[in-house]
């Protein structure tokens, strides 16, 4: 439990939220409205239906109606030494319960560590029909004072806030499918925002200046989603006295975890799955808190390539006390202001919850829950097997399609799950004799 102060108020919040699982809906709610100390603006935010149509169809283009997902409550998690309550909305089973259950875990051994890099987001300027390319790139470079001060000229909201932009870049390419090109990069610190429009803005401001400098011609205009800038990184150390369990002895799962990570990290095919484990406690984050899910998604996995080969994102390893030690690092683009952040009710109340202060450290906390994940997904991976616990919980789901409502649902589950027999067939037949 940790002392935090969310705006002007200073809070306590644990999020060690026991029996949490055994609530209804409408409880779970209340006990994580009464320990975030939110309203009932936040309370109202995840009933059915809080998007109204009106707001949707200013939102995008061609609205016919509203699409919900589940939103659920990760608990456990203790991020620089503060507690954390994480929404996420997400439709795959086993997600929220791993990552509590990773954070439940790494909790007793003083929780995550993160860090980050400041929110720097590049745009491109693309230049075609330049024939000294060299020669164009040193006049872009010497221009850089006249080039920075034409994009700050934009966003004088953002320069008050101590963002803008702060360097000029230009990588050539000097032989392409249509000639010599160059890309002009504006460097900039966006804050909290996810900064595409800003960024957007500025390289279109600048275009006409840096036609006039190269000679040549502008063609795209606009940010680029691979941040390599703007790095968020999470790490953990965790005993093997807190990782046994009463089949495994802990330094056997650490060894596994590791293991199963040097899968990854040699093998595409491997890591590609790996990743979208990592990215199952990323994205739900993402999504609840009104981000833009598919930026991120592009950065880490070009992120997950740079080295020319595509790999895992994270690393575990033993250490010289035999802890097992994770880390993540990767791009994330998050924003607390503009876009869904500001005009969607869900998104508001998930960011309350959450109590981040800025984008950085929402940044900090999401690879967190990404480094959870992915320790969760590998510890099944190394013991016993990735389906007993997910097809545990997909078993509700089967229930469901099988036609079990009510109390029916969790009976029928439980019985699929017992016999380890989860199919839509084997739960009609378990429907029809309870019903009989």
């Amino acid at each position: 439990m940790a002392v935090t102060t969310l705006g002007n108020q200073s809070e306590t919040i644990n999020s060690r939220l026991e029996n949490l699982r055994n609530l209804s809906p409408a409880e779970r709610l209340g006990k994580v409205i009464d320990a975030t100390s939110r309203g009932d603006n936040e309370r109202s935010a995840f009933s059915p239906g809080t998007l109204p149509i009106e707001l949707a169809n200013g939102m995008i283009e061609n609205v016919i109606g509203t699409f919900e997902l589940p939103v659920g409550i990760a608990t456990n998690f203790t991020v620089n030494g503060r507690d954390y309550l994480i929404p996420m909305a997400v439709e795959e089973p086993s997600v929220v319960a791993a990552a509590s259950y990773m954070a439940r875990i790494v909790r007793k051994c003083g929780g995550f560590q993160t860090s980050s890099s400041a929110p720097i987001m590049r745009a491109q300027v693309q230049v075609l029909g330049v024939t000294d390319v060299h020669g164009a790139r040193a006049r872009v470079l010497r221009a850089r004072d006249a080039i920075i001060e034409a994009a700050n000229a934009k966003d004088k909201v953002l320069i008050s806030l101590g963002g803008g932009c702060r360097d000029v870049e230009v990588h050539v390419f000097e032989t392409t499918p249509v000639g010599a090109m160059m890309a002009v990069h504006l460097i900039v610190d966006v804050r909290d925002a996810m900064g595409a429009n800003t960024v957007n803005t500025m390289a279109e401001t600048v275009a006409p200046l840096i036609e006039k400098i190269t000679g040549g011609t502008v063609r795209l205009r606009i940010l680029s989603n691979y941040a390599d800038l703007r790095l968020a990184r999470a790490t953990v150390s965790v005993t093997p006295e807190a990782l046994k369990t009463d089949e495994y002895a802990g330094e056997r799962i650490a060894q596994g975890i590791v293991e199963a990570c040097a899968f990854a990290i040699v093998d595409p095919y491997r890591a590609a799955t790996h990743n979208k484990g990592i990215m199952n406690g990323i994205d739900p984050i993402v999504v609840a808190t009104g981000n833009d899910w598919r930026a991120i998604e592009a950065g880490a996995h070009v992120w997950a390539s740079r080295s020319g080969r595509y790999t895992s994102l994270t690393n575990w390893e033993i250490d010289t006390k035999g802890n097992l030690v994770g880390s993540i690092e990767m791009p994330m683009a998050l924003g607390l202001v503009g876009g869904a952040t500001k005009t969607h009710p869900a998104a508001q109340a998930a960011l309350k919850i959450l109590g981040v202060q800025s984008a950085q450290e929402l940044a900090e906390v999401t690879v967190a829950v990404g480094l959870a994940q992915n320790m969760g997904a590998l510890r099944a991976l190394a013991t016993e097997g990735i389906q007993k616990g997910h097809m545990a919980l997909h078993a509700r789901n089967i229930a469901i399609v099988a036609g079990a409502t009510g109390d029916e649902i969790e009976k029928v589950a439980a019985a699929l799950a017992a016999n380890h027999d989860v199919r839509v067939d084997r739960a009609k037949e378990v429907l029809e004799k309870l019903r009989s």
